[in-house]
């Protein structure tokens, strides 16, 4: 059975330092300072990332991530229209009254082009978060550390997690079967059908695998206890209330959404506590999170906790306008907040230590892994 070095974090701390670095990207959307954050991302992967499909599909999902940001800046540039400092002229037409009636086409002006590109540049950088979230995060202990009230969903979420990564792997061994087929040799005709069916046969067989694991253990099988109905009514009475608490802050009744808004957040604690309680699982040796790994949760946050300080003293380069037309800003303070990012690099992955006996985690593997001892 193949397997895969000791992981120096636990799952816990890569989801805080996930969410703290979408913090930052949203605190400080300016372009110089989301590139630092992908690189920071970057660095996570190439550092603990593993060489797996998961570590692999790091530069894909960016790769789509800009592609889609490029398409995003096409659209409003072709969409958008402004009279300041003009780019270029293009032909224009306009949509039929059933579609907006907008013009498509005409002036292009440089603050547009800029203004879509520096928010292209923000989906990129969450998107890059993430994947690489998922390129060192290990998905077993993800598991182990939901709730027990989520056990269902977060087996589902992980498994969406690992579509990308098994489809990248998919890919690779059907290029290599069929060079091995062809005895190295690149014959291009037919090479898409070729490529293409083994990889749907592949992926339909997985998924047949991962339903038969999941219903041979009696995957959400069991009926709901009085107690597991009573969290359910509690839950939803708390997002009643949480509802409510919207509804009140729209009519700007501060007060009274503050105490809805309390009273839904407690109905949401007690109803996840009550649904755990009830929710008898077994976690099969469950890794523990450790003094270190709390330290490198509280310093994380430092890094969106010190930009909100910033924003609040009114630090003008965290956000970017491009009119007038003016470079970035990058400045000392808001760099030295995104160091704490950089944390996690303190413990490196130890590549000839001691192997975990947890097997590299594939969709219909993290399935039976999970239901061990139900």
């Amino acid at each position: 059975m193949q397997t895969q070095p000791e992981r120096p974090w636990h799952a816990i701390t890569w989801s805080v330092w996930a969410l703290a670095s979408a913090g930052c990207i949203q605190l400080a959307p300016s372009p110089v300072y989301t590139v630092i954050v992908v690189a920071i991302a970057w660095l996570m992967v190439s550092t603990h990332g593993l060489d797996l499909p998961f570590a692999r599909a790091f530069g894909l999902l960016v790769g789509i991530a800009a592609f889609f940001a490029v398409f995003r800046v096409v659209l409003t540039a072709a969409t958008t229209h402004g009279s300041e400092d003009l780019l270029f002229t293009t032909p224009s037409f306009r949509m039929p009254e059933i579609l907006g009636g907008f013009d498509v086409g005409g002036a292009v002006s440089a603050p547009i082009v800029l203004r879509a590109l520096s928010e292209g540049l923000v989906i990129v950088a969450i998107i890059a978060v993430f994947a690489a979230f998922n390129a060192v995060v290990s998905h077993f202990e993800l598991v182990q550390t939901i709730p027990r009230a989520f056990y269902e969903l977060g087996l589902v979420v992980v498994v969406a997690l690992a579509f990308v990564p098994s489809t990248i792997a998919a890919i690779h061994d059907v290029r290599e079967a069929d060079r091995a087929r062809t005895g190295g040799r690149v014959v291009r005709r037919g090479r898409l059908v070729r490529q293409v069916v083994p990889v749907l046969e592949r992926g339909l067989e997985q998924a047949v695998t991962l339903a038969e694991s999941l219903d041979s253990r009696g995957f959400a099988h069991g009926g709901a206890t009085s107690r597991e109905r009573g969290a359910g009514w509690t839950g939803l009475g708390a997002l009643m209330a949480l509802g409510a608490a919207f509804v009140a802050l729209v009519a700007r009744e501060r007060t009274v959404a503050l105490a809805l808004a309390g009273l839904g957040a407690a109905g949401m604690v007690l109803a996840i506590r009550f649904a755990s309680v009830t929710t008898r699982r077994i976690r099969y040796r469950p890794r523990h999170i450790t003094t270190i790994d709390r330290c490198c949760i509280v310093g994380t946050l430092l890094a969106p906790a010190l930009l909100s300080v910033l924003a609040l003293t009114g630090e003008q380069s965290l956000t970017w306008t491009p009119s007038p037309l003016t470079w970035p800003a990058l400045h000392a303070l808001p760099v030295l907040a995104l160091t704490p990012l950089l944390l996690p690099l303190v413990r490196q992955r130890r590549a000839n230590g001691r192997a975990s006996v947890h097997p590299v985690p594939r969709p219909e593997a993290t399935a039976e892994r999970s239901e061990v001892g139900t």
